[in-house]
């Protein structure tokens, strides 16, 4: 049985991890230190503080890191495994597990219950190949970070190689044209006959056209507040946000966008236009007066519904593609989209790549599809040849 008091995933604050026990008591062998030690951690739990104050991640960042760091001791309560005695062995024996955590009734539940409930699991399910990947790359960076600083005399994770995932060529998950409309078509369909419902259906509108026109990500998006959203004077706007490794980016806003972030204020009983100095949430709940930011749970959510109802829409229509792509669709996949659609066009990659945040114009590259289709094409027009038949 895991012990939910052990560990709250939620708390991304590093020193709330060892509150009343914090990731769990996990004593470490304070005779082990050859000399002095970097830091002032008796247990593996305040190690884990310490490697997550050290790393000074950014919010979302220290959020996962977090979460992985807790599943990993987690794994080593449950096998009564203390980092100082961490083998290679485990380590690939916790490679094993995190493809396919189990036993699942003491891992895994789909309910996110309260951390202090008994039937609370450290898994939602079975995680994607990047999430398995990253995974054991922070339990052996909690490792790293033990020999480092004086805590432990080993580190097996040296002699254990990383996860590798295959990775597509192209990106597959982005939604053709025809998937888009149902997805307006949804918004215009949803209830606005109440003050939540009508704050709801500008709100998603707005988060809809942003995730599609600026390709940022869903975090960068709910992280941001109103007066990100600016103009300089000469017609241009623009939405500042900050992206993995707290780096600034300047997005343009298109005239659709700017146009449903009015509309979005205005269901709010907010003034059009905002100044840069402007602290409100970008995105708001549509509950109570207060202006309160949601979570980043919250907006994919929202996101998530729109799909599902947009869905509902292209099977009604006909239209199998769409419903099939619509319904394993999420937030992201719009950030997907529009880099694709901007790719095809002919934008040139490294205007993408600034826009996009990677740090890598091969990644970028990953976007484009319109050689694969001229390829297709060439080929399939030389099958046809008479030379051929």
């Amino acid at each position: 049985m895991i012990d939910a008091e052990k560990w709250d995933v939620d708390d991304a604050t590093p020193g709330a991890v060892v509150e009343n026990g914090g990731i769990g008591p996990f004593v470490g062998d304070a005779g082990m230190f050859h000399d002095i030690p970097l830091v002032d951690a008796q247990t593996d739990s305040e190690l884990a503080r310490a490697y997550l104050l050290h790393a000074e991640l950014a919010p979302t960042t220290l959020k996962s890191t977090t979460t992985e760091v807790g599943r990993f001791l987690l794994w080593c309560q449950a096998h009564g495994k203390v980092l100082a005695a961490i083998r290679v062995e485990d380590l690939l024996a916790y490679k094993t597990f995190l493809r396919d955590p189990q036993p699942a009734a003491q891992w895994i539940s789909a309910t996110r219950w309260p951390r202090h409930d008994p039937r609370w699991r450290p898994f939602a399910g079975p995680l994607g190949e990047p999430s398995i990947r990253q995974a054991f790359r922070v339990a052996k960076a909690l490792l790293t970070f033990g020999v480092n600083a004086g805590y432990l005399r080993r580190n097996p994770g040296v002699l254990v190689k990383n996860i590798k995932t295959s990775r597509d060529a192209r990106v597959t998950r982005y939604l053709p044209n025809p998937a888009i409309e149902f997805i307006y078509a949804a918004i215009e369909a949803l209830p606005g006959a109440t003050p939540a419902a009508s704050k709801a259906r500008a709100r998603d509108r707005f988060l809809l056209i942003a995730y599609l026109t600026t390709g940022a990500r869903l975090s960068e998006i709910v992280a941001a507040t109103m007066g990100a959203l600016y103009t300089e004077g000469d017609g241009r706007w623009w939405l500042d946000v900050i992206g993995k490794g707290t780096k600034p980016r300047r997005l343009p806003v298109s005239p659709e966008m700017l146009a449903a972030f009015r509309q979005y204020r205005l269901a709010y009983a907010l003034l059009p236009t905002t100044s840069r100095d402007d602290r409100t949430p970008m995105v708001l709940n549509t509950r109570g007066r207060l202006l309160v930011a949601v979570t980043d749970e919250a907006a994919a959510n929202a996101i998530k519904q729109l799909l599902a109802d947009a869905a509902k829409l292209a099977e009604g229509n006909g239209d199998v593609d769409s419903a099939t792509a619509l319904r394993a669709a999420s937030a992201h996949w719009l950030r997907h989209t529009m880099l694709t659609t901007h790719a095809n066009n002919g934008v040139a990659l490294k205007t993408l790549q600034d826009t996009a945040g990677h740090a890598s114009l091969s990644t970028t590259a990953t976007y484009l599809h319109k050689s694969d289709r001229e390829r297709h094409d060439e080929l399939m027009a030389s099958l046809e040849s008479p030379e051929l038949v």
